[in-house]
């Protein structure tokens, strides 16, 4: 997160409007720009925990991370600065959120690259503020408005759910596969037997329902769910609430804030990060996982066919295999072994 995004270098662009300001920044922010930015008070509120992490870092607390803007934080502010989202219902969700704080009266900025449809911020706005395009470069456009009219949220209005099987699933704008179970995580959920132990690691939980499936198959297993969307964790934890179900739900940059060993790793990784592909996040998942798994266990992925696994997990392991897989997905499986673990130690 060294490097600006192109959003970013739009805002630079007009650096001097926001010396005197006090700003907000929130929405898709994927670099530092808020820790060196010029204004007379700068905050910003992330949904992303790894992005997150390095702002924090570097502004305290300053830099605060979930799903729901902290009113003190958006009173101490007159100016958003919102990046856009690739997700439009999320977009609309935070910015509900967001103006809800937001004294009328406050200049608001929305900014995001084209492709992202960042064009429909004047839509979604209407009737509570009329933003204008004032720069367009980089591939990005920037609007500019004033909020002229209160907003109201509630949260639970923004809730939904569906089932999978006798499964009931939380869902809320911005988690993966928000409408119904995608096909790659039934995939993964077909090679599953029933009646396993131990302790499972979900890591990109997303909504909770792989661990939610397995648990309500397995009811001895003992569940561990991650994810760095600040939506996935809330929804994770209500999907287990649902189903009377126990698990820890914690955020994490894949392993950073995990300890300790497990039976099984699982995972329907990520290969975007906002509208950017990057393998970075299944990278580390497929590295790491040999310090996060016992003897025996089991790291269990799906993925998109096309991308370049297979390689990688023999590396890491020594072996792997193909579970299930169809014109679009594989199903991966690595098992940790005395052999692979010692190997994987001498080579370091």
């Amino acid at each position: 997160m060294s490097a600006l995004t192109p959003a970013s270098e739009v805002i630079l662009r007009h650096s001097d409007e926001f010396i005197s300001r006090r700003v907000l920044f929130a929405g898709d922010i994927q670099d530092t720009l808020p820790a060196q930015f010029d204004a007379a008070e700068v905050h910003v509120h992330l949904t992303q925990y790894h992005h997150w992490l390095p702002l924090n870092k570097a502004m305290g607390d300053n830099a605060q991370f979930g799903l729901l803007v902290d009113a003190e934080q958006v009173a101490a502010c007159d100016t958003l600065i919102y990046y856009w989202p690739k997700s439009k219902q999320e977009a609309q969700f935070q910015l509900a959120d967001l103006l809800s704080h937001i004294a009328v009266g406050s200049e608001i900025f929305v900014v995001g690259e084209n492709r992202s449809g960042v064009r429909s911020a004047e839509g979604i706005l209407e009737g509570f503020a009329t933003l204008t395009k004032i720069d367009s470069a980089r591939r990005c456009g920037l609007y500019h408005g004033q909020l002229d009219a209160s907003v109201e949220f509630n949260l639970d209005d923004w809730k939904d759910s569906y089932y999978v099987e006798d499964v009931p699933v939380a869902t809320l704008p911005g988690v993966f596969s928000r409408d119904g179970l995608d096909v790659g995580s039934a995939l993964l959920l077909s090679t599953f037997a029933p009646h396993m132990k131990g302790k499972v690691l979900d890591i990109a939980s997303g909504s909770g329902v792989v661990a939610a499936v397995l648990a309500k198959q397995s009811s001895k297993l003992r569940l561990t769910l991650s994810d760095v969307n600040a939506a996935a964790l809330l929804t994770s934890r209500a999907t287990l609430t649902l189903n009377e179900l126990e698990g820890d739900v914690i955020a994490s940059d894949v392993y950073s804030d995990i300890a300790g060993r497990f039976d099984l790793i699982v995972s329907n990784p990520p290969f975007h990060d906002g509208l950017q592909t990057s393998l970075s996040a299944a990278d580390r998942l497929i590295r790491e996982a040999p310090k996060h798994l016992n003897i025996g266990g089991q790291l269990r992925i799906v993925a998109n066919a096309f991308l370049p696994y297979p390689a990688l997990l023999d590396a890491t392991f020594g072996n792997h295999e193909v579970l299930a897989q169809t014109g679009r997905f594989k199903v991966y499986q690595a098992t940790l072994t005395r052999a692979s673990k010692h190997a994987k130690s001498t080579a370091r």
